[in-house]
């Protein structure tokens, strides 16, 4: 029995357009690798040139359909310019994945407007203006994937979660809130939540080697995560195989959110 072709059928995202935000390092950057791997055409969106044209690149040489849009996610404006720009590269999208993020954690005491805005624009208002953008056109052609890229903040508090863990509650909300409006028309909306996974996002963390060994204690599988460990699950919320899940939380965290 060969299952090459009943597998395509279920997770091959050949004729799909993605677009990855945060896709030039850490999480995102797994992420958009995987899905380019899966067959989509994907649009990286990031503020670092150098590097997001270097992710588009190595795709494109590896045979992929793959391009950057440089984008700040971090006002209105900036967010409603680069959704139109990223819809001029390879058309409507068919699946967003928000990956981007900002990670700014003072003391409670000392969380003034500037980071709480800050935090709030780029971690929750931009995936709800992107989703505004492209989710009703995703309905009207009766598809689509919608993955936001959360934390364990969202669920418990520690390592100061403040404002951070705060926007990643609403932005799990949120998903939950465009499952609802959408899913009757084919798209899904789901959350992949992390568990300690060193990126440029978490510097401070991850500089610190007796942490980042006690993180990895924490997990089932004794190990802290990579950007790779999130291929499968975002190949599978991509396409066709999830098509009935929506609205819901998968925590691709090694077991640290059960230990």
């Amino acid at each position: 029995m060969v299952a090459s072709g009943y597998l395509t059928e279920l997770f091959s995202l050949d004729n799909r357009v993605a677009v990855v935000t945060g896709g030039s390092s850490g999480i995102g950057r797994g992420i958009a690798e995987a899905l380019a791997r899966a067959g989509a055409r994907v649009v990286i969106v990031a503020r670092g040139e150098s590097v997001r044209v270097t992710v588009a690149d190595e795709l494109v040489a590896e045979g992929h359909g793959a391009a950057w849009v440089g984008g700040d996610l971090s006002t209105r404006d900036g967010t409603r310019e680069t959704a139109e720009r990223v819809a001029e590269v390879f058309g409507e999208p068919d699946i967003l994945v928000n990956s981007a993020g900002v990670n700014l954690r003072p003391p409670m005491g000392d969380l003034g407007d500037d980071v709480w805005d800050a935090t709030m624009a780029v971690n929750l208002e931009a995936p709800f203006l992107l989703g505004r953008r492209f989710g009703p056109g995703m309905a009207e052609r009766g598809f689509g994937r919608i993955i936001h890229v959360s934390s364990q903040q969202a669920h418990r508090a520690f390592a100061r979660s403040g404002a951070y863990g705060v926007s990643k509650g609403a932005l799990e909300s949120l998903a939950r809130s465009q499952a609802e409006a959408w899913s009757p028309h084919g798209v899904t909306c789901n959350v992949l939540v992390p568990g300690f996974v060193p990126t440029p996002l978490n510097a401070r963390m991850a500089s610190d080697p007796e942490q980042v060994s006690a993180l990895a204690d924490r997990t089932l599988v004794g190990r802290n995560g990579l950007p790779e460990d999130f291929a499968g699950a975002a190949v599978f919320l991509a396409g066709r195989a999830s098509a009935y899940v929506t609205g819901q939380t998968l925590f691709v965290d090694g077991g640290f959110s059960v230990h």
